[in-house]
């Protein structure tokens, strides 16, 4: 299940955090989110220790907690997603799935002619079309 969502800009400035649980571990999940830039940073200024397609969106998996594990996507803008789910047994086909669409649900986004580049995404259209992809790739990974 997925419990945080975050597009965080190519300055490492947030753009959208949203949490999915109805716990108070909002903190704890922006925490995460902020440690899982610096892997990311490593994985792309060196492409040596990483996976060896580089030029590919999906960052795969970007580092597992106990309780949590952590996806990254970054976008041809050096805009990033991060993704956390509570799910230990994920399949990697799922989760690039899951990016795809909500890459497309960004890009909808900031195509809006009201919309400022680089500042946070307020959209309540936003919001409803990502609980949409949210939604069903948590009761998927569940069963």
């Amino acid at each position: 299940m997925i419990v945080c969502l975050a597009v965080v800009g190519h300055e490492n400035n947030p753009l959208y955090i949203q949490s999915f649980t109805e716990s108070d571990d909002a903190l704890k999940l922006h925490h995460i989110v902020h440690c899982s830039l610096d892997v990311i940073d490593e994985r792309v200024n060196n492409p040596k220790k990483s996976s060896p397609a580089i030029n590919e969106a999906f960052l795969g998996l970007l580092y597992p907690t106990e309780n949590y594990k952590v996806y990254g996507y970054l976008t041809n803008t050096k805009v990033k997603f991060i993704l956390v789910t509570t799910d230990l047994d994920i399949r990697d086909a799922d989760v690039r799935n899951f990016f795809r669409k909500f890459h497309a649900a960004y890009v909808d986004a900031v195509s809006n002619p009201f919309h400022i580049p680089g500042k946070k995404i307020t959209s309540r259209t936003f919001g409803e079309r990502v609980s949409s992809i949210v939604k069903p790739f948590g009761l998927n990974s569940a069963s």
